[in-house]
């Protein structure tokens, strides 16, 4: 029986540094794993040897492979660009909730799988995506007049060389608001912004933006209804 006050027994020098070693590589993971996002393990197992997206990544020396995503240096020290994205024969009736976090790829593909219908939504902000495999039921995201070249093989489409549709005419030319100009923004989607001291709707407004008078009405509705609040609450808590 231990007497009172006695010490128990304490770690060895071995057993502190094996303790420190697993804390140390349970960091390392858990910092990897933050910097990779979800899509990249929406499907189990690595990226298919003869898909697109390995045979873009593995051309490009600078590029490497993370389970389903080819990665590549981002635009700052965050993590790294999701640069393509090989989601083929993963049994997907729809995209995984994480997509659009591979929206700056320049390759995709989604072969193999029983997905009936992709909203061209889904593609919004994809500006850089170059190639897209898709299943043969599935049309080019954007219809065909986005893309430069589309082909067949098999069950599967490929669609090639995204279109600027701010420099289209026919079918994908687009008009902006007088005082705006057109921007891409995916295949065959574009967004009006506003051009030099113009903003507000349709772009009609001139000059800078109030910033200082926005959040200082803000700023003082906000301490208005606190204070409403407040005092509602103490009058109630003297009545009972």
């Amino acid at each position: 029986m231990r007497r009172p006050g006695a010490s128990g027994p304490g770690f060895g020098p071995g057993l502190r540094a094996w303790l420190l070693r697993l804390l140390l590589g349970l960091a390392a993971w858990r910092g990897g794993a933050a910097g990779r996002s979800p899509v990249c393990g929406c499907c189990p197992g690595p990226a298919r040897s003869g898909s697109s997206v390995a045979r873009y990544c593995g051309a490009h020396p600078a590029l490497e492979l993370q389970g389903r995503c080819c990665l590549g240096p981002g635009p700052g020290p965050g993590p790294a660009a999701i640069v393509g994205l090989d989601l083929g024969n993963c049994s997907l009736t729809f995209l995984c909730a994480a997509f659009p976090d591979a929206s700056a790829a320049v390759v995709i593909d989604l072969t193999e799988n029983p997905l009936e219908n992709i909203p061209n939504t889904s593609f919004q902000g994809f500006t850089r995506l170059q190639s897209i495999s898709l299943p043969l039921a599935l049309e080019c995201p954007g219809g065909s007049m986005a893309w430069d070249r589309i082909t067949t093989q098999g069950d599967s489409r490929t669609c090639q060389g995204q279109k600027n549709p701010c420099n289209s005419s026919g079918d994908l030319a687009w008009l902006c608001p007088e005082n705006s100009l057109c921007s891409p923004n995916g295949p065959g989607l574009v967004q009006c912004m506003c051009s030099g001291s113009y903003h507000g709707y349709k772009c009609l407004r001139e000059g800078t933006f109030p910033v200082l008078l926005f959040y200082g009405i803000l700023g003082a509705v906000t301490t208005s209804l606190s204070l409403l609040a407040w005092g509602t609450q103490r009058r109630k808590a003297k009545a009972s």
